[in-house]
């Protein structure tokens, strides 16, 4: 199974920020860009939710806990999508994947990455 490959979490205090980083691997070949690009998050005893999604024209969805803190961006050409996030709350903390949509319909998914946000 291909995972996409995700950087950029890590400590941080509360109302500092972090940027996350995801990329396709080469043996995820495809011309054309990923259809929708997100991320997600889970934090211990919740479910998987949405933080941010963008899609190739580029319009992007917040969860509303995010709004105003949070920018998802893409660059089309790498296949990577950046989450730049500000003001971090303690309730951010959580592992955070990736996830894109290709032409086909395939769905790939990261591994994850922790952010934690320390009060």
């Amino acid at each position: 199974q291909v995972h996409l490959v995700e950087s950029g979490g890590g400590l941080v205090q509360a109302g500092g920020s972090l940027r996350l980083s995801c990329k396709a691997p080469r043996q995820i070949f495809s011309v054309f860009s990923p259809t929708v690009m997100a991320w997600y998050r889970q934090s211990p005893g919740k479910g998987r939710e949405l933080v941010a999604s963008i899609s190739s024209d580029r319009t992007t969805n917040y969860a509303d806990s995010v709004k105003g803190r949070f920018t998802i961006s893409r660059d089309n050409s790498q296949k990577r999508v950046y989450l730049q996030m500000n003001s971090l709350k303690p309730e951010d903390t959580a592992v955070y994947y990736c996830n894109q949509v290709h032409p086909d319909s395939t769905i790939y998914w990261g591994q994850g990455t922790q952010v934690t946000v320390s009060s």
